[in-house]
């Protein structure tokens, strides 16, 4: 069986998984070294947890007269909402200091949210007890007593000109040596310095050159460079208090790359910035940046999120990044420390409270916004909860505010003997080639993840199943694309739709995924519309970002798609795909990655472009269709006799077999005895990996179906072990978490 480690195949609806082991924090306590190895990694573990009721009201005048109404509440409400945290500062005993953003989302409606810090103490839910209740025992209110701003605010009037959010909108916070607090907001994007009773003593400091759109500053006529709610979400401050890192939320707005996030510093002596900034790449561009935190001199835990929440959520990590050490496209480098998507839950802590509380913890909210290390290393993480539209907990009820602690448990892991094979992701689970595939994929213990490799127009290399796009995108519902459907021969058949060498990139980009087969996987269509096309790039990140269940880096198997068809049109995916493999650094002989096609020649040429792995692919019938088009009449069944592996072998190091050519069917649909392919494979010195593996009845052989329904699950299980015992060296699986708990 696959060993996993302390966190057991979920039973949530987060799918069954396994914790994602990482890398520990670069000060954690006991740890000097960050990488996780092959035979030791780090295991997040949830260890206490509290909440704070979603409908909770601190003292204060009515708030949310002008808010959304969502999950049945309706404002005004009689008090002051705490609308979730987007900062958290531990105090060291046992209390933190805790700041709302800037109420409901926008200007125009958060006029009476009064912007505040909240000090709170969690009564921790622990393996030994506690209540799990966050109690808030008083607070401070940010203000402008001293009459130091220069444009209007909603309280001029008053004597305590106390700061509301439609003032400024405060997401990030950090504490001085003298005891005052720096805050980052977005409306500027700003730097507040308030003394520790919250009145400002400076004017804001602006960021030179780039505005929001909703800047007080802001000329007649003048683009705002920064987007709408893309300030300063995160921000860390040095070790010595000297310099802050205000990170921006998203990228700017004429930013030729968008992935790409800038991280400024600020010299607080000097009350200006400094010359130096840096270039953080998000795994996607809808990324955000949600929070920062020094843990060494130049070393930062970054929180990255994604704006989906509940089953929806792809994105909800922790990454370590060091100033000191960037990337040869200068972005600076960066580490998995945690995935809060996939936490061990042993002692069963916020059991009942909803989606991603069992066996397997996540936050699976919107807003993912804190991240602080505690002092004994541990890491505590919050969310803002956007009162009250957020449910990612409970449908229909508004999210909570939750402290969770998270342990990094070292942990002892064993390399496994066969492969797992995310295919197009867990595509069982989620519509496939999204980063919503792959990464379910990861969390149920795949060593590889495959994108099927097509262009765009402008060469750029993205994840789709078939160049053809109208049964994996919303395409046909843009009318701005109607004229583009077409029919093309593509490999010798006539083939009508949308196809992605017609579209640019940035066309490409405005469609959406939806599922491939809606009839076999109704659940998956609950996913329709949500997610953007992927780029290779992405998916390369995106692994390379990710440690398997048995500690090492998630690798990447892409299969490239139609090439000779692609070389007729000029747009080659051989130079471009190599070129993302060395842009990535995994063009190497023992970088995770192996490529793969089903026809031959661009692989005997790959095999002369790159050192990574390469995998011939074989189809149970036809041939290849390079040979096709040079008259070579041999087919796949002459690829996998002893001769043809022995040719096999020159150019490549594997082959991906259609999993009949390696066990047939009898006539009565029952699985008959191995052809000899898997052990002439070996003997010409060839691992085996087999395709597809479904949970489906109807793609199982007779004898490991469930019934007569073709779309219920049957015992895949039964079938992937008779042919790991055949001798198959690896498994193509839409179900990835049931092919990691066979091999």
């Amino acid at each position: 069986m696959r060993r996993l480690p302390r966190a057991l195949a979920a039973a949530t609806a987060v799918a069954a998984a396994a914790t994602l082991l990482l890398a520990a924090p670069a000060n954690a306590a006991g740890n000097q070294t960050t990488p996780a190895s092959p035979n030791h990694a780090f295991q997040p573990t949830l260890v206490a947890w509290a909440q704070l009721s979603a409908d909770f009201l601190a003292d204060g005048p009515p708030s949310g007269a002008q808010a959304s109404a969502g999950n049945g509440r309706q404002g005004p409400w009689n008090g002051q909402v705490i609308p979730g945290f987007s900062a958290v500062i531990d105090n060291g005993d046992g209390t933190f200091w805790a700041q709302p953003d800037n109420g409901f989302g926008a200007k125009g409606n958060s006029a009476d949210f009064l912007l505040r810090s909240y000090l709170v103490r969690p009564d921790w839910q622990t393996a030994t007890g506690g209540s799990g209740e966050i109690k808030v025992e008083r607070f401070i209110s940010y203000n402008d007593r001293n009459g130091l701003l220069d444009f209007p605010i909603v309280n001029d009037g008053t004597k305590d000109r106390l700061l509301t959010g439609a003032d400024f909108d405060i997401e990030s916070v950090v504490r001085a040596k003298d005891g005052t607090f720096w805050v980052g907001e977005e409306f500027g994007p700003f730097l507040l310095h308030f003394d520790a009773k919250g009145t400002l003593l400076q004017k804001p400091f602006s960021l030179q050159g780039a505005k929001s759109p909703q800047n007080p500053y802001l000329k007649a006529g003048e683009t705002p460079r920064v987007k709408f709610s893309r300030g300063f979400e995160a921000m860390a401050a040095s070790k010595n208090g000297r310099y802050l890192y205000p990170i921006l939320e998203g990228a700017y707005a004429d930013d030729p790359e968008q992935r790409r996030r800038e991280i400024r510093e600020f010299d607080t002596r000097k009350g200006a910035y400094t010359d130096r900034t840096w270039s953080y790449q998000t795994d996607q561009e809808p990324n955000v940046i949600g929070d920062a935190f020094t843990v060494k001199n130049d070393v930062l835990l970054v929180v990255e999120r994604d704006d989906f929440e509940g089953a929806q959520s792809v994105t909800k990590r922790v990454y370590e990044i060091d100033l000191k050490r960037t990337d040869r496209d200068g972005y600076v480098l960066k580490k998995p420390v945690l995935d809060a998507l996939r936490i061990a839950n042993p002692d069963g802590l916020a059991a009942g409270e909803g989606y991603g509380t069992g066996e397997v913890f996540s936050l699976p909210v919107q807003s993912f916004e804190t991240i602080v290390q505690l002092r004994n290393g541990d890491l505590l993480i919050a969310n803002d909860n956007n009162y009250p539209g957020n449910d990612a907990r409970v449908p229909g009820t508004p999210d909570d505010t939750e402290f969770a602690v998270i342990s990094l448990d070292r942990t002892k892991v064993e390399k496994e003997q066969v492969t797992v094979v995310g295919h197009r992701g867990a595509s069982g689970y989620r519509p496939e080639h999204t980063l919503a595939s792959y990464e379910q994929a990861i969390v149920q213990c795949a060593d590889y993840i495959e994108p099927d490799v097509v262009s765009t127009k402008d060469g750029v290399l993205v994840a789709r199943h078939e160049n053809e796009i109208s049964g994996t995108t919303d395409v046909a519902t843009h009318p701005e694309f109607a004229s583009r459907k077409t029919t093309k021969t593509i490999d010798g058949a006539k083939v009508t739709g949308w196809f992605t060498e017609d579209f640019t990139f940035a066309e490409l980009r405005t469609l959406r995924a939806k599922e491939r087969m809606p009839q076999t996987r109704p659940a998956n269509t609950a996913f329709d519309g949500l997610y953007v096309i992927p780029t290779l790039d992405e998916v390369i990140d995106l692994a390379r970002h990710s440690v398997s269940c048995d500690g090492r880096q998630v690798g990447v198997y892409p299969e490239t798609k139609h090439p000779t068809y692609f070389d007729s049109i000029g747009l080659s995916l051989e130079e471009p795909l190599v070129a993302q493999l060395k842009a990535n650094d995994v063009d190497s002989a023992d970088a995770p990655v192996i490529v793969q096609s089903f026809e031959v020649a661009n692989l005997k040429e790959l095999n002369g472009l790159t050192n990574v792995k390469l995998a011939q692919l074989i189809n149970s019938s036809g041939r290849p269709y390079d040979f096709t088009a040079a008259g070579d009449p041999r087919t796949y069944a002459d690829l996998v006799k002893p001769a043809g592996l022995a040719g096999i072998a020159k150019y490549a190091d594997g082959i991906g077999a259609e999993k009949s050519v390696l066990i047939p069917r009898t006539a009565d649909g029952r699985l008959a005895a191995p052809t000899p392919v898997i052990a002439d494979a070996h003997a010409a010195g060839l691992d085996v990996h087999g395709w597809t593996f479904r949970l489906e009845n109807q793609y199982l052989p007779v004898e490991f179906r469930s019934s007569a329904d073709p779309i219920a699950p049957g015992d895949l299980a039964g079938e992937i072990t008779a042919y790991l015992k055949a001798g198959m060296d690896g498994i193509f699986s839409d179900q990835p978490d049931i092919a990691a708990t066979v091999g």
